[in-house]
């Protein structure tokens, strides 16, 4: 390990076997705490490349539990990184019901808040959904109501041995690999994704990533949010930096929502809470009883996702699908039927 820090402090970056090595010294339990956390803290100061994170994916894959999902036509998930310190509504959690009604296989990978009072699993908790579904049961899930949620925590029991130090170093707001594996790591394996990251600079980088890892179509989004702040979203405060990945092919392009008739937002019209109140909130908005911005917000997601899932040829396409699924009621049933579902 200590060889390894010296490799990445001297500026160079680990080789794919250098990774398997690290993987293994990060998940013993007879590496101490403070080598693990120098270790992270000296690849993140260097610069995480795409080909050191692309290793790092597949080797944790490998140590996943399982999980092969067999369905006509692509599976999509939709995950942010977090880390961007503005705590909205659980956006990707939520467009989760509206994909899935309009006919898309959503696999939602996601985890506990860390960075925010609501992660996705503490939503989906809140809101009466089962998230620890074993393998089976999570299958049937998918197989019947064509969307289920992938707890972290019950798919890589490997990571617990990282717990105690990634909350040491959140705490002390020290990123590190780790805050952008979470949305790569699914271990159904999507080959569509609409991903979310707290910096534009990422964009590309997460582009690279995913290509490397054979991703047949991806979004990779990060939205103005105010001043210097960003979102991991397609923002409709102001402009959103995409980098698509397309069969192989990596583009760069710049959205702005009100392009497409939404009106602009402002952050506090925005801004989540808890896991409770951002439960209640998508439950307003899947019931129709919120129109205003946060509705508005969900709806610029969701198309995103119909985008990449194929569903729709573009923004304005994904947009009236978005909007039908929620004005049919079909979103909220789609909740509904996870709230209800029995294995």
């Amino acid at each position: 390990m200590i060889s390894l820090i010296e490799k990445i402090r001297a500026g160079n970056d680990l080789s794919a076997f250098d990774v398997q090595e690290a993987a293994a010294f990060l998940l013993s339990d007879s590496i101490e705490a403070k080598t693990k956390a120098d270790f992270l803290t000296a690849l993140h100061d260097k610069g995480e490349s795409a080909s050191e994170i692309a290793s790092f994916v597949r080797v944790l894959l490998e140590r996943a539990v399982p999980l092969e999902i067999e369905v006509d036509g692509p599976i999509v998930d939709v995950c942010g990184t977090g880390g961007d310190g503005i705590d909205l509504f659980n956006v990707s959690t939520a467009i989760t019901f509206v994909l899935a009604a309009g006919g898309a296989t959503v696999v939602k990978h996601g985890n506990r808040g860390v960075t925010s009072r609501s992660g996705s699993a503490d939503v989906l908790e809140a809101l009466g959904v089962a998230i620890d579904l074993e393998p089976d049961d999570l299958r049937e899930c998918i197989k019947r109501l064509g969307c289920g949620f992938v707890f972290a925590r019950t798919y890589h029991p490997a990571f617990r041995a990282l717990a105690e130090m990634r909350l040491r170093l959140a705490r002390r707001q020290q990123r590190t690999i780790f805050n952008l594996l979470g949305p790569l790591l699914n271990p159904a394996r999507p080959k569509r994704q609409l991903i979310g990251v707290f910096s534009p600079d990422l964009t590309m980088l997460f582009a690279d990533v995913l290509r490397r890892l054979d991703c047949e179509r991806a979004w990779i989004v990060s939205g103005t949010a105010v001043d210097s702040l960003t979102m991991d979203d397609v923002s409709t405060i102001g402009p959103t930096v995409i980098a698509e990945v397309n069969s192989g092919k990596i583009t760069s392009a710049v959205l702005d929502t009100r392009w497409l008739g939404i009106p602009q937002a402002t952050l506090p019209e925005l801004t989540g809470g808890d896991a409770r109140t951002n439960a209640e909130t998508i439950m307003r908005i899947l019931g129709g009883g919120e129109t205003g911005p946060k509705h508005d917000l969900l709806i610029a997601n969701a198309a995103a996702g119909f985008v990449v899932s194929g569903l729709a040829s573009e923004m304005n396409g994904g947009i009236a699908m978005a909007r039908e699924q929620i004005e049919s009621g079909r979103a909220l049933e789609k909740l509904k039927a996870l709230q209800n579902f029995v294995a």
